[in-house]
């Protein structure tokens, strides 16, 4: 063997002895900072574990309650009652227009069955549209008695304000 590699051979098994000596200083020390005797009994403990948790309960709560007065402060300001308003009205506002749809539709309805029974005017082709309760009636007639008959028909069906008689007389 070289003379380096004869110190390399002698210097490593000082170098482990060290390291070994380093760590059981170091694990000494270690254990010796967790050795810090907490003398109190297990009563004693629960009792702090006890005071810890409703300390943090009572600050829960705390913060809780002032959430719950943020959340009342603002749903009491006027924008938020202002906009719940708006939202009525167009609640309300939308409520008409489907019935007032609806109620056009039955009208509609009720007109077009009236005309099918009569047996001058349910052969031929009459348009029935409503809009708010007018009744407009388009297409032929086949006299102008039959013409009158339909305008009479669709003023006797109930919710219809007026009739727009369109109907021309072919014949």
């Amino acid at each position: 063997m070289t003379a380096p590699m004869q110190f390399r051979a002698l210097a490593r098994p000082h170098t482990r002895l060290w390291l070994a000596v380093l760590a059981i200083a170091g694990g000494s020390l270690a254990l010796s900072a967790c050795d810090k005797s907490d003398n109190r009994t297990a009563g004693e403990k629960l009792d702090s574990a006890v005071a810890r948790t409703e300390q943090a309960a009572d600050t829960a709560r705390e913060k809780t309650e002032q959430m719950a007065a943020d959340a009342k402060a603002k749903a009491d300001s006027p924008s938020v009652r202002e906009g719940v308003a708006d939202v009525k009205e167009a609640a309300r506002d939308a409520g008409a227009a489907v019935s007032g749809a609806v109620g056009d539709a039955a009208i509609t309805a009720a007109v077009s069955a009236g005309l099918a029974k009569d047996p001058d005017l349910s052969a031929i082709k009459i348009d029935v549209d409503t809009k708010g309760g007018t009744v407009i009636l388009q297409g032929p007639a086949p006299s102008a008695a039959a013409k009158e008959r339909a305008e009479q028909i669709a003023k006797g069906v109930e919710g219809v304000t007026s009739v727009d008689n369109r109907l021309e007389v072919k014949g």
